[in-house]
């Protein structure tokens, strides 16, 4: 078996999309930066997150049955770094940047992000260290085309949609 921090460094080199998972649950936001999101199905509409189990967004999505996927754009970057933790703001404090709004299941969406999409978990599965939650797709939000924020070898960067490149 390959050591995790070999294996982490290698992973290091996929370049993803950053999008904030969050979730309501019993009157408290929580809510996470992450790469770990993938489409599963357009009929119907189904997204797959993954998460690691000692995140604190872990149990209330767990409980809560619901999240959102908050698509981030190039500017956005600020709240990618609150979101992953890098900051040291905790829990309801990382909802403080931006603009949230409930959408169909009461998940808090970013109203600037790219695209903002509400989800009811229909699944879970867990896998070593991390669940797999799946979420049928129940609303969605989105905005005029803009870069969106890609994080590679540790850092921030966008892809130009009108062929400029990547930026980094």
């Amino acid at each position: 078996m390959v050591p995790s921090d070999e294996f982490k460094q290698a992973m290091r080199h996929l370049a993803g999309g950053v999008a904030v998972i969050a979730t309501e649950h019993e009157g408290r936001r929580a809510g996470l930066s992450a790469t770990a999101v993938c489409s599963v199905s357009a009929d119907p509409p189904t997204l797959l997150i993954c998460i690691n189990s000692g995140a604190s967004a872990h149990d209330p999505i767990r409980e809560s049955g619901r999240f959102s996927v908050n698509l981030l754009a190039s500017e956005q970057n600020d709240i990618a770094r609150r979101f992953s933790g890098e900051t040291g703001i905790k829990g309801e404090e990382r909802f403080g940047l931006g603009s949230w709004m409930p959408l169909v299941t009461g998940a808090p969406v970013l109203k600037s992000a790219l695209a903002g999409i509400d989800c009811r978990v229909t699944e879970v599965v867990q896998m070593a260290t991390h669940s797999v939650f799946f979420g049928v797709v129940v609303g969605v939000t989105s905005r005029a085309a803009a870069s969106p924020l890609i994080y590679a070898h540790g850092t921030y960067g966008t892809f130009s949609p009108d062929g400029a490149g990547l930026w980094w």
